[in-house]
C-alpha cells in the first residue's frame, strides 16, 4: 500500500503529523433505532506541514497538542501488538466472503450491527443483497478491525480512502471517538519501530485506551470523552 504522510507518536506525549495530511470531522450517523449507518462530516480545515495532535485527552486546543500531557504526568505507553492484522484476527469462513475480524482493535463504531451484524451476514454471502450489506458495513469500520476477503480474487475488499485524519464524533452516544487515519498513513511508535500499514486505523485521542496507540471503545465509557468540538 502506498502511504502519504506519517504520524510519529512521541513519547508520553502527542502525534506528530508530517506531510500536510488533511484534518477533517467525520460524525456517526445514525437511524431511528440508534443504528450506525453512514458518516457525516465536514469540510477539511487547513493544517501546516507538521503539527501536534492531542493523545491525552487534556488539551485545551483539541484536536491539537497545547502540551498537556506534560502537566498531567500522561503515560502513553505503547502496549499494542506489533503484529501484522491477520496475526491478530480471527477469520470466519462464508460461502463467497471471509471476514477478518481483530477485535481487540475495536473502536466502537458500532457500523457491524445493522442489517444484521456482518458475523451472521458473512454466513450468507452468496445473497447478493447480503454480500452489498456486509460489504458496505465492513468497510465503515473505521479502525480496519473488520476486512472483508473475496474468496474468488482472494484479495480484501478495502473502501477508498483519502489520505487524512478525521475527528470522530458520536453525537447518539453523547461522545467523542478517535482519531481515524485514512489512506495508509505510516504510524510510527514512540521507538521508532513502524507499525503495520493500514488503509484505517484509529488511534486513541482520550488517554484510556489499553491498547494505545490504538482506540479501545473506552471513550465511550462513564463518563463519555466530550472534546467540545463536535
Amino acid at each position: 500500500m502506498s502511504t502519504s504522510g506519517k504520524i510519529k507518536i512521541a513519547k508520553d506525549g502527542p502525534y506528530v503529523v508530517t506531510g500536510s495530511v488533511p484534518i477533517t470531522m467525520a460524525t456517526i450517523d445514525t437511524n431511528d433505532a440508534g443504528d450506525a449507518i453512514s458518516w457525516g462530516g465536514e469540510a477539511e480545515q487547513a493544517v501546516s506541514e507538521t503539527f501536534a495532535l492531542c493523545r491525552c485527552g487534556e488539551s485545551q486546543t483539541k484536536p491539537f497538542c497545547d502540551g498537556s500531557h506534560a502537566r498531567v504526568k500522561f503515560d502513553g505507553t505503547e502496549t499494542a501488538s506489533r503484529e501484522p492484522l491477520l496475526k491478530q484476527a480471527q477469520l470466519l469462513d462464508g460461502p463467497t466472503m471471509q471476514l477478518v475480524d481483530a477485535r481487540v482493535l475495536c473502536a466502537y463504531g458500532r457500523f457491524c450491527d445493522v442489517n444484521g451484524s456482518v458475523w451472521d451476514q458473512v454466513g450468507e454471502s452468496d445473497k447478493p443483497e447480503t454480500r452489498a450489506n456486509l460489504i458496505r458495513q465492513v468497510g465503515n469500520c473505521p479502525s480496519g478491525r473488520l476486512v472483508v476477503i473475496d474468496k474468488v480474487t482472494r484479495k480484501a475488499i478495502e473502501p477508498e480512502l483519502p489520505v487524512s485524519i478525521a475527528i470522530v464524533e458520536d453525537p447518539s452516544t453523547g461522545c467523542s471517538g478517535p482519531l481515524w487515519a485514512r489512506g495508509g498513513i505510516e504510524l510510527v511508535g514512540a521507538d521508532g519501530v513502524t507499525y503495520e500499514v493500514r488503509n484505517r486505523m484509529t488511534l486513541c485521542r482520550c488517554g484510556r485506551s489499553d491498547n494505545k496507540p490504538f482506540c479501545n471503545g473506552a471513550h465511550a465509557s462513564a463518563p463519555p470523552f466530550q472534546d467540545g468540538l463536535g
